[in-house]
């Protein structure tokens, strides 16, 4: 059975984590730092093969007006391409917020064996925080799931997506995105 580690940062179960790891949640968060300039949910995410970046992406369900924009979705649509098929063996994937249901399931079934993510999802988290679907025995693929990597920064860039948010709305919608996501 394959683990799930939550909260690395906050219990110091850093085994399984290395300076690559690290390296690598560093350019998924750079990637969420250009959706929150964009306007889009912070969200950022890099599909990685043997130390080299296969593909790096971000939101963008608001600017492509898609639903399945999703980091994670971009990101292996692109790193498919870049091996020319869609089986993304010895890959990991790096994401700033732990994957949604959608995402879950084009993990399965690019068959990406490794997820490492920043924050928890509790409202629709599917890699160990609402559901467990990653290593749900009954599909044919699992992935280890590593979680809470870089957590802290990336529940910061969302709480600023969502304060900036907020403050639009309050201020009657008169702020560009550009103007108040840039804001810290």
């Amino acid at each position: 059975m394959m683990a799930i580690l939550k909260r690395c940062e906050e219990n110091g179960n850093l085994e399984r984590i290395t300076d690559e790891d690290l390296g690598w949640m560093r350019v998924a968060l750079a990637q969420g730092e250009v959706a929150l300039e964009e306007g889009e949910v912070p969200i950022g995410a890099v599909v990685v093969k043997e130390g080299r970046v296969l593909a790096a992406d971000h939101n963008r369900t608001e600017g492509d007006r898609d639903p399945t924009a999703h980091a994670e979705i971009l990101a292996i649509r692109e790193a498919a391409g870049v091996l020319g098929g869609w089986r993304l063996l010895e890959t990991t994937i790096y994401v700033t917020v732990e994957p949604c249901p959608m995402c879950v399931g084009a993990i399965i079934q690019a068959r990406i064996p490794r997820v490492v993510f920043g924050a928890d999802d509790p409202k629709a988290g599917a890699a160990g925080s609402l559901y467990n679907i990653l290593q749900d025995r009954r599909f044919n693929h699992r992935a280890e799931v590593v979680g809470g990597i870089m957590g802290k920064a990336s529940a910061e860039l969302l709480r600023r997506f969502f304060r900036n948010l907020r403050d639009r709305r309050q201020d009657g919608g008169n702020s560009t995105d550009k103007e108040t996501c840039s804001e810290g």
